[in-house]
């Protein structure tokens, strides 16, 4: 059963475009190897536990191996690597063919030149609509330097100036 809206798809995604969000890929590693996906739907969620949120499409193909990993990191992008965005962003077969990475505590991508990152194992997933609501419980977590962040904001990128 379809829901009626006082609205189009169009305006939805104009009006929620006006709302700046940080940028993120997340990345796990299957048996298939590393796998990454970059997403604009990040949050901190609990301080006690430590616990942060993350939305996923359920068609995605890279959420579906994530998903099986029970493990990700989260890695925030600095203003400079919108390129690293776009690989993620993208259905690319090898998304890290071109971007450098090492393991992280828990063994999954950390991605080089990211402003922090945050291990995380999957808590809970809540199907709400056609996205994943991804609870992940934090294991561990850096800041790697105190750049500025990568924003996305009316269809583009650009950088956060005080």
């Amino acid at each position: 059963m379809s829901e009626s809206h006082a609205f189009d798809d169009a305006k939805f995604r104009q009006v929620l475009g006006h709302f700046p969000t940080g940028v993120t890929v997340v990345t796990a590693v299957d048996d298939d190897g590393p796998v990454g996906m970059a997403i604009g739907s990040f949050a901190s969620l609990s301080l006690e536990p430590p616990q942060v949120l993350f939305c996923a499409n359920v068609a995605s193909s890279s959420w579906a191996r994530i998903r099986g990993a029970g493990h990700f990191c989260v890695n925030v992008l600095a203003e400079d690597q919108e390129d690293v965005c776009r690989v993620f962003a993208s259905r690319a077969d090898d998304k890290f063919a071109e971007v450098g990475w090492k393991h992280s505590g828990n063994g999954m991508p950390r991605l080089e030149g990211i402003l922090a990152h945050l291990d995380c194992d999957i808590a809970d997933v809540v199907r709400s609509g056609d996205h994943d609501i991804v609870i992940g419980g934090v294991t561990a977590l850096d800041v790697a330097h105190e750049g500025g962040p990568l924003l996305f904001f009316r269809g583009g990128y650009g950088r956060f100036a005080l």
